[in-house]
């Protein structure tokens, strides 16, 4: 009886620092128990070695920002049989997405030298703006503990368990005081999906909300109470444009609040 074939996990990097990509490295253990079940077909970040497609899983880190990559990432969704974009670049743009707030050409022209050397799109897009895309995996940096996650449901084919409540529920488990409550400190963590362990809040330090939008986020809602603490629209306005500004969410509701910015 022949030896089965393992699947094929291919990693693909767009427009990203990496550290979604290094999550996975970071697993160590874990990554050794996966990388038994797998056969790691297309790294860059752990190995030269690259075997040809079409591949069972494809791991995509990164937005999309340049025209070649924008035709890239259609050659890797055809390769794919499962395709898994891992990080808030992916998912919703990045902090590159902030660009997309303003004309991309003036950041162009005082950046470079030679800005007819660069080629660009106007917009940092996530992958899903581009491709069907099977699932979404938030962070900056992603959990590599749901990534284990993740990549075990699709070799065993189930749906993976990953949970999409807020970080509040996560502060509430821990037993870690509310920032906003007890001190008056602006906090992403109603609206934002849990995957961080809380970090932040368990230093006193109000969410930055790096694994994006929660299930039916109620943006409007913490705006308000923002300004109840005094907060500006302006800030307001900076808190929902961080890691995953171009989030619909987060988008729609620091555009509700830029009207109110005095000149």
């Amino acid at each position: 009886m022949g030896s089965r074939v393992k699947p094929k996990l291919a990693v693909w990097k767009f427009a990203s620092c990496d550290g979604c990509q290094l999550s996975l490295l970071d697993c160590e253990d874990e990554l050794l128990a996966v990388a038994g079940k797998v056969e790691i077909a297309n790294f860059p970040e752990a190995s030269r070695a690259v075997v040809s497609g079409p591949y069972d899983i494809s791991l995509v880190e990164g937005s999309i920002t340049t025209p070649h990559d924008a035709e890239r990432i259609h050659q890797v969704r055809r390769a794919s049989k499962f395709l898994i974009t891992i990080g808030a670049c992916a998912t919703a743009g990045g902090i590159q997405a902030l660009r997309n707030f303003k004309n991309v050409k003036d950041f162009i022209s005082i950046v470079y030298a030679t800005p007819r050397y660069i080629e660009t799109l106007n917009k940092s897009t996530p992958i899903a703006d581009h491709v069907f895309v099977d699932f979404e995996l938030r962070g900056c940096p992603i959990n590599k503990y749901q990534l284990v996650e993740v990549i075990s449901a699709y070799l065993m084919g189930r749906k993976p368990n990953v949970p999409t409540h807020s970080v509040c529920t996560e502060c509430k488990r821990r037993q870690v005081v509310c920032v906003m409550v007890a001190h008056g400190t602006p906090c992403l963590g109603p609206v934002t999906q849990v995957g961080c362990g809380a970090l932040c809040p368990s230093y006193h330090r109000g969410c930055y909300g790096c694994f994006g939008p929660k299930e039916t986020p109620n943006t409007t809602s913490l705006g308000k109470r923002w300004l109840e603490l005094g907060v500006s629209h302006e800030d307001i306005v900076r808190g929902f444009r961080n890691f995953n500004a171009y989030s619909e969410a987060f988008r729609r509701e620091s555009e509700a609040h830029e009207p109110h910015i005095r000149e």
